[in-house]
């Protein structure tokens, strides 16, 4: 598992936003080979999109061979309403690139049949053969998605009753009218998400930094269901400052230092961007080496 640590929230947005186009102009989509990825909602990943949005107005990215699948969505809420994640994903993203609409993915809330619904959702992440990258975010409890403390790890794409204390705070989004949000959403499991070939999570603020603890120096814990990045092979976590609060300082110091290692000993032009070691500088080594008693050496 990987630990960057930016200044700020801007320098993890830029670093995330350039981190995914990246990812995709590496793969080279195409039609018959497109970029899966799992996209989240929410505080976390605003200013990620907004970016990306910019960059494809720059034509640095494009979308046109991208599938997504979303996390999560609230039952009940029609596919219109302001504070429903469809809307939310068309308004921050989707209506302002050139993604296909029929590349799009996001569980339907409203369907007849909800179990069915999600393994529908599931299916067709297997038939475009898997999600290549997920981005999350987490809540201060440590959630990913929906799948709040307490959740199997092992978890599929499903119903979920939602917590009281996640109620409570989305009220916020509903005139803060606790009746008004939905008590239940479909979610895609733990285990769902730790499928992906890679998984990057954002976590930003100090309200995130005993969250950012546990999952970094905890055990895999399903009661800090974000713990479970800890067994991915290609896991990446993007934090601010603030969110390090609750970290040890050696915990700090090491991740640091492996990022200074790779950017100023190894090389950025030796590493692949997922951070596997391309291969070590060279150095060139004289047959007769200069110290302090015999100098340069002289043909």
């Amino acid at each position: 598992m990987r630990l960057v640590i930016r200044d700020d929230y801007d320098e993890v947005t830029n670093y995330v936003a350039n981190y995914v186009k990246e990812r995709i102009r590496q793969f080279n989509p195409t039609t018959e080979n497109p970029f899966v990825i799992g996209l989240p909602t929410g505080s976390s990943p605003v200013s990620v999109y907004k970016v990306l949005v910019e960059m494809y107005k720059a034509g640095e990215i494009n979308f046109e061979n991208v599938v997504t699948f979303n996390m999560d969505e609230y039952v009940g809420l029609p596919r219109d309403h302001p504070e429903s994640y469809h809307s939310f994903m068309w308004k921050n993203l989707f209506m302002h690139v050139n993604i296909k609409p029929e590349n799009v993915h996001i569980l339907d809330g409203n369907a007849p049949d909800l179990d069915e619904e999600c393994k529908k959702f599931e299916a067709e992440i297997a038939r475009v053969g898997g999600i290549e990258l997920f981005l999350g975010g987490i809540g201060p409890d440590g959630h990913i998605a929906f799948n709040e403390p307490g959740s199997s790890l092992t978890s599929r794409t499903r119903v979920k009753t939602l917590a009281y204390e996640t109620i409570i705070a989305n009220a916020r989004f509903f005139d803060g009218d606790v009746s008004k949000v939905p008590k239940l959403a479909l979610t895609v499991g733990v285990a769902t998400v730790m499928d992906a070939r890679e998984v990057l999570v954002i976590i930003t603020g100090a309200h995130k930094a005993i969250a950012l603890a546990n999952c970094i120096e905890g055990g895999v814990n399903h009661m800090w269901t974000v713990s479970a990045i800890q067994m991915h092979p290609k896991g990446l976590i993007v934090c601010d400052e603030d969110a390090t609060l609750e970290l040890h300082v050696k915990t700090v110091k090491y991740f640091k230092s492996i990022e200074h290692v790779h950017q100023s000993l190894i090389g950025p032009e030796n590493l692949s961007l997922q951070g596997g070691v391309k291969q070590l500088r060279k150095v060139v080594v004289s047959s007769r080496s200069q110290t302090p008693l015999n100098g340069p050496y002289e043909e």
